[in-house]
């Protein structure tokens, strides 16, 4: 193969992934232009970009007078040597200082003889030039390495750093993880690993040329978010490479700096220390039992496992004995010579138990090929069967993946790369599974199962991280490769394509599907089968506005989920539960969901799981469950590479904040959820969206943009989301009766009645009453309705429905001039929106109120009050050390709305500074 350097190097150096860490840095130099100084340690480990963040600041730093130095391993061991360099930019200030110091410091910075002196009138004369420094114009001091630096360097500049809290500087330091120690006292900033979209970035900036999909997937698996590995993999790139004719690399680049780096760093170990971090290495289940087994029969000190751990080769996390990440096990695996890699696998063979530890045992007689290919690829299959029965995915999806590479038939090597990424894809790492899949694709070629089974966990996961539209392609292709081999796949395959239908708003496809999968019901269908045809039947008849039809089999896919322990089967039900109105026992459904996928290692249902939770718990005004179920749901969403369900969860927060009036955090979930929505057709948070900024308008008292906005719930994707139309009609019509659309409002209360009526939802039939409430605009026939109403809301639960019914209420009571009766509604609205924290709500109501007759303190924080669910979560947050900025990230909110929180939880509490609520936390 021909090398080639695609590569670019961007004149300014572009950061990707590290806003939140340039806005803290940024911070710093904002405070400390005010005379509030800081200090900060940048933790992270080689290839992180540490240096690189330092150069971002230098465009901001024209008003400060910056010194620089950095850690050289040659001077390590030199006293002074880093403070020597910082330093010398000052040396015409040093004699400005009181003669003391300055005979201290002038052998330090120019040449002249330095005598002996105690460390302490050193560092106060260091901390004393500093200060001067900074009293004259701002200052920022960069130590880079400092873990390099000699160590009287690094006590005297942490000296100073710690006393500049009222001088205008700022005092920055970075170093490796692991010696951290050296800058103790020092605040400290830790630098992750980037996330796959900013590695993503970073590879697409590096190179003039796009990448084949699967290869920029791989590549930022390999790298494990480090800058350096992503930038140095690109730049060796071969054409056969770059054009997908060749499998992309597999380890970092012989002359890379990082592998270098860590390559140096494994031969300075104790050969002991080596021998244990090469277990670690070829075992990627060690653990620290079978590492003391192997260490007292190889006669080892178990010192040298503390040794190994300190270089960051290897990690001990709990009873695990671990390498960090894929990047440094690639790089020992490539480095580490092969008699080393034989004697750890023998030795790990001689302590492993053969039953006990098969999967494990069996690879290291597969690494040693103490018997026949075939016959230890067949052991391997068999030990990951097992492992796959105790919900071990991991597990099996190695040893499946390990069985293929020493299989050769081409049809038994492409069963066990998909088992392996099937089971990749159930622990979460569908990325993983994605590569899998394209080594099985070319063997799958002659036999229609195999494609068909392929076709399937590439459809599942286009559906969760990728464009609905094509996951439905991809997934009836695999209904018609599965039909004749394997039926129950096959009605799988439709009900995911159904789904991805929906997912897009495309219902009149949904339908489409439903009529297909019609055609292959048989009478004796096996209830795994039968739940999805009555699933199929239940939600085809719902689209269609049947809702009575929908009634019985959306019972008898309630009723099938009983007699199925798995989750999918669970959160079909749930689903079921949810449109038949059953709030209930929808998140009952959805809660088992959730607890049996994470029991039987289904990592791949959780956020699916978890978009029902949170709209079951929806339902019936559960705000505290939904809000946790979907910040859950997002992360997780997140961690294991599905976007569209992390979108999802997004816009159901965005329709919480909504539901609450809060206009501000609603657009900005909903901004954080648009890239997403547009860009892969996601037709049904794309209506989630408009419902929520409807909400607001109603909120804001704007009903005729509320109107417009639940005319269609299409935005961006083309189709009318008639599902998510019904839910919002209550609004609909509540937006088109206070703009005079009486018409309009009577024909959506048309279809919502006969949805709620047919399915007997309390919640529903309780928003309804409300709806004709409004319509018949006032009158005895108005309050039976808002009475009947209020009722139902408390049959149900659902109290900030019912705070806004009464709401509702009241005004017409007090045009209907009974401002006595209002004000008994009025007084326990307030209390619910309080009780929600929905500001603004609680303000309408106080002004109808005061339009009452009743005198109301404006916005007078309750002292003697609980906090709110949000205030709850906020506190804690504070309380386990979180800044603002973080908690904002962490609740999608803006560090604006957190502030506006803590002053009213400090005022609720009685407290005064966030060390008093931690306090009281803790």
């Amino acid at each position: 193969m021909v090398a080639v350097n695609g590569a670019k190097s961007p004149a300014v150096p572009v950061l990707r992934g590290r806003d939140k860490e340039l806005a803290t840095l940024h911070d710093a130099l904002d405070r400390a232009r005010g005379g509030f100084g800081s200090a900060l340690v940048l933790l992270a480990e080689s290839g992180m970009g540490k240096t690189t963040l330092l150069d971002a600041l230098r465009p901001a730093t024209a008003d400060f007078f910056c010194l620089d130095t950095a850690g050289i391993a040659a001077e390590a061991t030199l006293p002074l040597a880093g403070l020597h360099r910082l330093l010398q930019p000052l040396a015409d200030r040093v004699r400005s200082l009181p003669v003391s110091m300055a005979r201290t410091l002038v052998p330090v910075i120019t040449e002249g003889e330095r005598h002996e002196e105690d460390a302490f009138a050193l560092y106060r004369a260091v901390h004393r030039l500093l200060a001067d420094t900074a009293g004259q114009i701002p200052l920022l001091c960069r130590a880079d390495d400092v873990h390099r630096m000699d160590r009287i360097s690094v006590e005297a500049l942490t000296f100073a750093a710690r006393r500049l809290a009222g001088d205008r500087a700022v005092v920055l330091f970075t170093s490796r993880l692991d010696d951290g120690d050296l800058l103790t006292g020092i605040p400290r900033l830790r630098l992750h690993p980037l996330g796959a979209a900013a590695s993503q970035q970073v590879l697409q900036d590096r190179l003039d040329h796009g990448l084949p999909d699967g290869l920029v997937e791989d590549l930022v698996e390999l790298a494990s978010g480090n800058p350096l590995a992503l930038i140095e993999l690109a730049d060796s790139l071969t054409l056969e490479q770059l054009s997908g004719e060749a499998p992309g690399p597999e380890a970092l680049p012989e002359h890379s700096r990082l592998r270098a780096m860590l390559r140096r760093r494994f031969l300075r170990l104790s050969p002991a220390a080596r021998r244990l971090a090469t277990m670690a290495v070829v075992d990627d289940q060690l653990d620290t039992d079978t590492v003391v087994r192997a260490a007292t029969d190889a006669g080892i000190d178990l010192d040298a496992l503390e040794e190994a751990a300190s270089s960051g080769l290897i990690r001990l996390d709990g009873d695990r004995v671990e390498v960090p990440s894929p990047l440094i096990r690639s790089t020992l695996f490539a480095d580490v010579p092969l008699a080393e890699r034989q004697a750890a696998h023998r030795l790990l063979a001689a302590v492993l138990h053969p039953e006990q530890d098969k999967l494990r045992w069996t690879w290291q007689r597969v690494a040693l090929a103490e018997a026949p290919r075939h016959r230890l690829a067949d052991e391997l299959d068999a030990a990951a069967a097992a492992a796959r029965e105790t919900g071990d995915y991991a597990a099996s999806a190695r040893a499946y993946q390990r069985a293929a590479a020493l299989t050769a038939a081409p049809e038994d090597k492409a069963l066990r790369l998909i088992a392996a990424a099937t089971d990749s894809s159930f622990a979460g790492r569908s990325r993983h599974a994605r590569a899998l899949l394209r080594q099985a694709v070319p063997f799958t070629t002659t036999s229609p199962e195999l494609r068909g089974l392929a076709d399937l966990l590439q459809g599942e996961i286009e559906l969760r991280d990728g464009v609905p539209a094509i996951a439905n392609e991809v997934l009836l292709a695999a209904a018609t490769e599965l039909i004749d081999s394997n039926r129950t796949l096959a009605i799988t395959a439709l009900m995911l394509a159904a789904d991805a239908s929906c997912l897009s708003g495309n219902y009149l496809h949904y339908v489409e599907v439903a009529d297909r999968a019609a055609r292959l019901r048989r009478p004796d269908e096996p209830p795994a089968t039968r739940q999805m045809f009555d699933h199929f039947e239940g939600m085809t008849a719902t689209y269609a506005g049947r809702h009575a039809e929908a009634v019985e089999p959306l019972r008898r896919v309630i009723a099938l989920a009983e007699t199925a322990d798995h989750p999918m089967s669970t959160i079909w039900a749930s689903e079921a539960a949810y449109t038949l109105g059953d709030a209930v026992l929808a998140q009952e459904l959805a809660t088992k969901a959730v607890s049996t996928a994470r029991a039987h290692g289904f990592a791949v249902l959780l956020p699916w799981a978890m978009v029902y939770l949170s709209m079951s718990a929806l339902l019936h005004d559960r705000h505290i469950t939904a809000m946790s179920s979907s910040l859950d749901g997002m992360r997780v969403a997140a961690a294991i590479g599905q976007q569209n369900c992390a979108v999802d969860h997004l816009t159901i927060l965005a329709l919480l904040a909504a539901l609450l009036g809060d206009r501000e955090t609603a657009l900005l979930r909903l901004e954080a959820a648009a890239t997403g929505t547009r860009a892969r057709g996601l037709g049904r948070p794309s209506a989630l969206s408009s419902w929520a900024v409807a909400c607001v308008d109603l909120a804001d008292d704007r009903p005729a943009d509320a109107l417009d906005r639940l005319r269609l719930m299409a935005a961006g994707t083309g189709y009318v989301h008639p599902a998510i139309r019904a839910m919002a009609a209550p609004h609909f019509v509540e937006a088109a009766v206070r703009c005079g659309e009486g018409a309009k409002a009577e024909h959506a209360l048309e279809i919502f009645d006969h949805w709620a009526s047919a399915t007997g939802s309390t919640p529903r039939l309780a928003q309804s009453h409300r709806c004709h409430a409004l319509l018949a605009g006032g009158g005895a026939g108005a309050e039976e309705h808002f009475r009947e109403a209020i009722r139902l809301h408390r049959a149900s639960n659902t109290a900030l429905e019912l705070a806004k019914t009464e709401l509702f209420f009241a005004h017409q009571l007090r045009r209907s001039r009974k401002p006595r009766a209002a004000r008994e509604h009025l007084r326990d609205a307030l209390k619910i929106f309080q009780e929600y924290d929905a500001e603004l709500w609680a303000e309408r109501t106080r002004a109808e109120l005061r339009a009452a007759g009743e005198t109301v303190a404006a916005n007078r924080p309750r002292t003697t009050a609980t906090l709110t669910p949000q205030q709850e979560q906020i506190a804690a947050l504070v309380a386990e050390g979180a800044t603002n900025r973080e908690i904002a990230a962490q609740l999608v909110v803006s560090p604006r709305t957190v502030d506006h929180h803590l002053r009213n939880i400090f005022t609720k509490l009685g407290v005064r500074s966030r060390v008093e609520l931690t306090a009281l936390f803790r």
